[in-house]
């Protein structure tokens, strides 16, 4: 009985297991800029408007993404930065769900593409799995990924390995199944400390690329979230970037 109730629990209760909105953030040089898709409105953070090239922003689960402005103002000067709120997230209504997600990447990737030709993307954590699936749909001239998964199915398979989660999950944000379909080169930034998502889901998911196409880099004594306060983590992004 313990052990059906906890499993009825985990299927109910999914979503608030993936998902941490967090609140509106204001910086005072940072364009607001409102996407409408599917009745709801998207909150877009803008910064360095007028750049030539465009770089999409994808954040983690409990990530108010304003917050990065600062530093990728100064990081990515060539290039007019836009970070997506999920719904519920910074401003943006309506509630999150992968399918949305994914339908609000591409209504903001066919917003940016009327402004710019270069597009450019990335995604941390579970906004891997939103640039993963985005970049598979959209011609994206580079790829990065930070401490991404292979799937949120074989995460919670880990997690929760006496439940048969496959069956379970609604939300499975599968990135390794869109693999064949990524074009762009792809830079992969994983923790070797990572006890989140755990190091193996990235590396998996970077040998499902072709070896021509990804670069890979482990952030060692690193855990999940202590990644962007590695020097190396700016470094190897500006660099992968400056194309």
């Amino acid at each position: 009985m313990v052990y059906l109730g906890l499993g009825l629990l985990l299927t109910i209760n999914q979503s608030s297991y993936i998902y941490f909105p967090t609140p509106e953030v204001h910086i005072k040089w940072v364009s607001a800029r409102s996407m409408q898709n599917a009745g709801e409105t998207i909150r877009i953070d803008v910064v360095n408007e007028g750049q030539p090239k465009a770089l999409l922003y994808f954040g983690g689960n409990a990530e108010a993404v304003a917050y990065n402005a600062p530093t990728f103002r100064q990081l990515f000067p060539d290039y007019t930065l836009y970070l997506m709120n999920y719904r519920g997230y910074g401003g943006s209504t309506g509630k999150p769900d992968e399918a949305s997600l994914y339908a609000d990447a591409l209504a903001l990737f066919d917003m940016v593409s009327r402004e710019h030709q270069s597009i450019s993307t990335i995604g941390r954590s579970l906004g891997s799995g939103v640039a993963t699936y985005l970049a598979s749909k959209r011609q994206v001239d580079r790829l990065v990924l930070v401490t991404p998964f292979d799937s949120i199915t074989n995460v919670a398979a880990r997690q929760f390995p006496v439940y048969p989660v496959s069956i379970m999950l609604r939300e499975k944000y599968d990135s390794i199944s869109r693999v064949a379909d990524i074009r762009a080169k792809t830079l992969i930034l994983i923790a070797d400390n990572d006890r989140v998502i755990g190091a193996s889901h990235g590396h998996k998911l970077a040998a499902a690329f072709p070896a021509t196409q990804v670069v890979k880099h482990m952030l060692q004594n690193e855990g999940h979230n202590s990644v962007s306060s590695n020097p190396q983590y700016y470094e190897l992004m500006r660099d992968f970037l400056s194309y």
